[in-house]
């Protein structure tokens, strides 16, 4: 169980996914309406809030909810708003909640956006439709399903001395270069698989995964 204790949720439409309970929630322009349709209650409002519906931004405003309002000529997504504020209010554990819908190139961005360096000190993850969506930087310990698909993605420059266990094809301290599909598709064969790499990063990614 993910037990982030900041939830920043992305606008878009999605499933009605399980959201760990307790966390500051952030919501990224129309995350607001998202965060509403899921039974959140927001406690920060981020972006320029040119997709946020008016009778959300008028709820939210009648609530008292802290909101950070950006020009609509700027030079981040909103997502990448919405993380900052999470890391200005010092989280550690961060779940993004994003919609595997609408334009590829947001998609592509945000997928992107979460191994920028400066997010280097959070444990990040992210539902995205209804995949789940790890950054591991060093290493991290998934809990899964024996059966369920787990593909690795290595950003940048790629990834080295990538070893994992708990995995139908193990790797044993090897590169995932740049666009490497070598780690696509593979197999949880326990409850657990470790994930540990020398350098870079790399996005494990589970789809169809629809709770935390």
């Amino acid at each position: 169980m993910i037990e982030p204790d900041v939830v920043v949720v992305a606008s878009g439409p999605g499933p009605d996914v399980a959201v760990p309970d307790g966390g500051t929630v952030i919501a990224a322009d129309g995350g607001l309406d998202r965060a509403a349709a899921l039974g959140l209650e927001v406690d920060v409002l981020v972006g320029d809030l040119d997709s946020v519906s008016p009778a959300a931004l008028a709820r939210a405003e009648s609530a008292g909810t802290r909101i950070v309002r950006h020009p609509v000529a700027k030079d981040a997504t909103d997502l990448e708003l919405a993380l900052d504020e999470a890391l200005a209010l010092g989280a550690r554990r961060v779940l993004v909640i994003a919609s595997a819908g609408g334009r590829l190139d947001h998609l592509a961005a945000s997928l992107l956006l979460l191994g920028a360096e400066r997010y280097a000190e959070l444990e990040l993850d992210a539902l995205v439709g209804d995949a789940l969506v790890h950054v591991v930087r060093s290493a991290r310990t998934l809990r899964g399903t024996p059966g369920e698909l787990l593909t690795l993605l290595p950003l940048g420059d790629g990834a080295e001395g990538v070893t994992t266990s708990g995995l139908e094809y193990p790797l044993d301290g090897e590169t995932l270069g740049p666009g490497s599909t070598r780690g696509v598709s593979n197999v949880f064969t326990s409850a657990e698989a470790r994930v540990t790499l020398a350098e870079g990063i790399l996005l494990a990614i589970r789809p169809r995964e629809t709770t935390p």
